[in-house]
């Protein structure tokens, strides 16, 4: 990720959740501001031990920015907490 940007921004998230190797995959969230993006490709997505809390982590990307999401399952909170622009 090139121009990369820390955030710890709370996010809208639409997401599938189902059966199968991955059972949840974000499909696309709304930001703080209101603009939304549309996921067109998951890349890593790992489940991530923080203390008590299990927070599963997914590298996004809508074609033309790269974004992180973390989904903390105790809390049921997604949060934006990487933004990059898009490298080829």
């Amino acid at each position: 990720m090139d121009d990369e940007q820390f955030l710890n921004e709370r996010v809208e998230v639409i997401a599938v959740f189902g059966l199968g190797w991955k059972p949840c995959r974000p499909i696309k969230f709304r930001r703080a501001s209101g603009r939304e993006v549309v996921i067109s490709k998951i890349g890593l997505g790992f489940p991530n031990e923080r203390g008590s809390r299990m927070v599963h982590v997914f590298d996004v990307t809508d074609g033309q920015a790269d974004y992180r999401l973390e989904f903390d399952a105790v809390t049921l909170v997604w949060r934006l907490v990487r933004e990059a622009d898009h490298v080829s």
